[in-house]
């Protein structure tokens, strides 16, 4: 687990969802549902929750909108991150990095072998870094959401964790170990 620092305080960050499915609703995206409840439970604001079908120009598209917006902070994308010809969340979305956070696939790989074993390789989780928006991209199911989330992505949003955390990059003004940003 992280160390938090003790002087930081908890900075709400505006996040957007994206459930990327060519079935799903609002009214049956429970990926879509799992990743709200945790980004509200921890004290974040919910920007923006669409559902798009499993395209890379229309990934690609609302995916850019939002990182053209400077309020928002992060993105995080369910599903189609999988090995059949309809998952093309990873190429829609690793041409908008600006830098890719490799370790975040990884640690997401190593923490889903304990929850179900060898499948986890047939998981494309990818994670960077877009005009200091961060965007993550895990797999289509709520407990891939829970996961990724409560064992990776909310920590990192949590200014209090360090030794560092990805708030000092998307928040203007924040000081960092490494000086300040403006």
């Amino acid at each position: 687990m992280g160390h938090a620092k003790k002087d930081a305080v908890f900075q709400p960050l505006n996040i957007a969802v994206l459930t990327v499915s060519d079935t799903r609703t609002l009214e049956t995206d429970t990926s879509g549902d799992t990743l709200q409840q945790c980004v509200t439970d921890a004290g974040h604001a919910l920007w923006w929750r669409e559902i798009k079908p499993d395209c890379i120009y229309q990934l690609r598209s609302v995916v850019s909108q939002w990182i053209a917006q400077p309020e928002v902070h992060i993105i995080l994308v369910t599903g189609g991150t999988g090995f059949t010809a309809r998952d093309t969340t990873p190429e829609a979305l690793t041409p908008l990095f600006d830098k890719q956070v490799e370790g975040y696939g990884e640690l997401f790989r190593q923490i889903s072998y304990d929850e179900i074993g060898t499948s986890t390789i047939q998981s494309r989780a990818v994670a960077g870094v877009a005009n200091r928006t961060v965007i993550f991209a895990m797999p289509g199911s709520p407990k891939a959401c829970k996961t990724a989330w409560e064992k990776i992505i909310r920590e990192q949003l949590d200014a209090r964790h360090r030794p560092c955390n990805f708030v000092e990059m998307v928040m203007p003004n924040v000081n960092t170990a490494c000086g300040s940003r403006s």
